[in-house]
């Protein structure tokens, strides 16, 4: 008979534990981080003065080396590695990200002192004091608001019918052999990657064959956008229809449904949610345009709401002028231009908003 001796309480409490043996603490990370950081500040201090962007090069070189080495002794050379890209991952995020952020942080400081109610009701541009017998110029974006809102809203009537009867004929009815499906798919990468002042050369052009080399007008610059537009709604209509699944199809011609009506009552109303996204996504991405704006309407401090009468101003083009060709009263220019730039942010930050809304509102509900 053998017998089998069980372990002592004194043998197992000195035995590490396999999970927890040869692994670094949790906050050793963030512990480290800190730590390297304060050193490398302090010896900048020392040295000479302390430099933000070597601080930071300098600090996640630093953190990456140690963390590397500190893992590899505790633990093994392939946490160790794994520890690294995970670092080098985080660091490309900020590196991405903080751009966006000072560049959102700058736009809001300076233009959030500039915009009142009197600055988004009044009409801006310069007036004659006959007391000093001066132009000053006088704050106010009526002018481009309604600009921006009334040629963005004729671009996307035209575009968004457009794009999406083409792409509801590219999955719908076209087969993938069909000439005419590869050349509209062949056009509209093509489209896709045009620059933008292409596109207002040729609504300008267009225009001025009809009605003569002063063809400014907020129609001809609808058009520039609609030509921006037009690619991005058939892209992601496409997409769409394409996660539609096909027994509901099936099923809807089965029960003798004709096939317009299953592709409006059955495709479209399924896809409703991503279409709608897809749609204010490229209304905001052309809602900032500034060069074929430029071109195509031209700008002015008056107030205009006839896209087919004259130039118009929109938000983009105002920042673009008042910063770059401001008047006797620079100071004054230049807060008009961050002022257009804050409500140009806030009017791209509403679609996306309304965009995501519209996605929860008609995204499928399942029973």
């Amino acid at each position: 008979m053998t017998t089998t001796n069980a372990p002592s309480a004194a043998s197992s409490a000195s035995t590490p534990l396999a999970l927890t043996s040869g692994q670094l603490p949790r906050y050793i990370e963030p512990a480290m981080l800190v730590g390297v950081a304060v050193l490398v500040a302090g010896v900048q201090f020392l040295i000479g003065g302390f430099h933000l962007p070597s601080w930071l090069i300098l600090t996640a070189l630093l953190y990456l080396i140690a963390i590397a080495i500190g893992s590899s002794i505790v633990e093994s050379r392939r946490k160790a590695v794994d520890r690294v890209v995970r670092g080098l991952v985080t660091a490309a995020f900020i590196l991405a990200v903080a751009p966006l952020i000072s560049t959102l942080w700058t736009v809001v400081s300076k233009g959030l002192a500039v915009v009142n109610w009197n600055f988004i009701t009044q009409t801006g541009g310069s007036a004659f004091d006959p007391d000093t017998l001066a132009v000053v110029a006088t704050p106010g974006a009526l002018q481009a608001i309604v600009g921006t809102l009334i040629i963005t809203g004729i671009a996307a009537l035209i575009s968004v019918p457009i794009g999406v009867l083409a792409a509801v004929y590219l999955v719908e009815y076209a087969l993938p052999t069909n000439p005419l499906r590869r050349t509209i798919t062949f056009l509209v990468d093509v489209m896709t990657g045009i620059p933008s002042i292409v596109a207002g050369l040729f609504a300008f052009s267009f225009f001025a064959l009809i009605v003569g080399p002063k063809a400014f007008s907020g129609f001809s610059a609808s058009i520039a956008l609609c030509v921006l537009m037009i690619p991005i709604v058939i892209r992601s209509t496409e997409e769409m229809l394409r996660l539609v699944p096909a027994d509901l199809r099936e099923a809807s011609l089965a029960l003798g449904v004709p096939r317009s009506a299953t592709i409006i009552k059955v495709v479209l109303r399924t896809a409703a949610s991503g279409i709608i996204t897809g749609v204010v996504l490229a209304v905001a991405r052309v809602v900032g345009e500034t060069a074929p704006i430029f071109i195509a309407a031209s700008f002015t401090d008056n107030f205009n709401s006839n896209p087919f009468d004259g130039p118009m101003q929109t938000l983009p083009v105002m920042a673009y002028t008042a910063y770059s060709f401001p008047g006797q009263d620079i100071d004054a220019s230049q807060a008009q231009a961050w002022g257009a730039a804050f409500l140009l942010v806030v009017l791209v930050v509403i679609f996306n908003l309304i965009a995501r809304i519209v996605a929860s509102v008609f995204a499928p509900k399942a029973r």
